[in-house]
């Protein structure tokens, strides 16, 4: 059986919805970050990181979230949560990797600064960039990334819990869904799943 450390308004919540929709056996732990859990020896020891997702597995613990799509999607074959063709399934991983690597360090650069420079000044600068890097992130997505009606097209897979985590931070980051359609109606297909609803409950604020 899997374990998956998770905190509310993280994007812990991608892979705990792939984990609902492969039928993993599992069990979620969640951690408080206002009371610095993440940072105590007891996790550390888990992921020194002091981050989430993690995913403790018999073999070892996995961190990062396309990583840990990658993994629950093979693991699961039968739940058919990424394309079987080689090529298809890079696009997913370039898609993963894309929300990773780039969006959500715009998004983070909303209120953890504090990890790229030193000086109060230049945390307000970056705050003030949100915004416009997020919208610039997600007008990419919606005109040449997102196929529709999934991100790959007909066949749901683990890109679209991850876009679905990360679309929810659009508002608090100054913007507005209605200029983006595509993206705002995958996010109401996948509020409509049953394993997004189940695993939604645990991640309440």
């Amino acid at each position: 059986m899997f374990k998956l450390y998770y905190a509310p308004g993280t994007c812990a919540l991608a892979s705990h919805i792939a984990l609902e929709e492969a039928g993993a056996a599992y069990t979620a732990e969640r951690l408080d970050f206002k009371k610095s859990q993440q940072t105590t020896p007891e996790y550390l020891a888990i992921n020194p990181k002091g981050r989430v997702p993690a995913l403790v597995t018999e073999r070892g613990t996995l961190t990062e979230t396309p990583a840990i799509l990658a993994f629950v999607a093979s693991s699961f074959p039968k739940a058919k949560l990424v394309p079987e063709d080689p090529f298809a399934f890079a696009q997913a991983q370039s898609f993963n990797s894309y929300l990773c690597s780039t969006v959500h360090i715009n998004h983070a650069h909303k209120m953890r600064g504090y990890r790229w420079a030193v000086e109060e000044s230049s945390f307000a600068d970056m705050k003030r960039k949100v915004p416009d890097t997020m919208a610039a992130s997600f007008a990419l997505i919606e005109r040449d990334m997102l196929k529709g009606p999934w991100v790959m097209g007909d066949q749901y897979t683990v890109c679209g819990p991850y876009l679905y985590t990360i679309g929810l931070w659009l508002e608090g980051d100054g913007v507005d869904l209605a200029t983006l359609p595509k993206v705002a109606a995958h996010r109401q297909r996948m509020s409509e799943r049953p394993a997004v609803q189940k695993v939604m409950v645990d991640h309440k604020v």
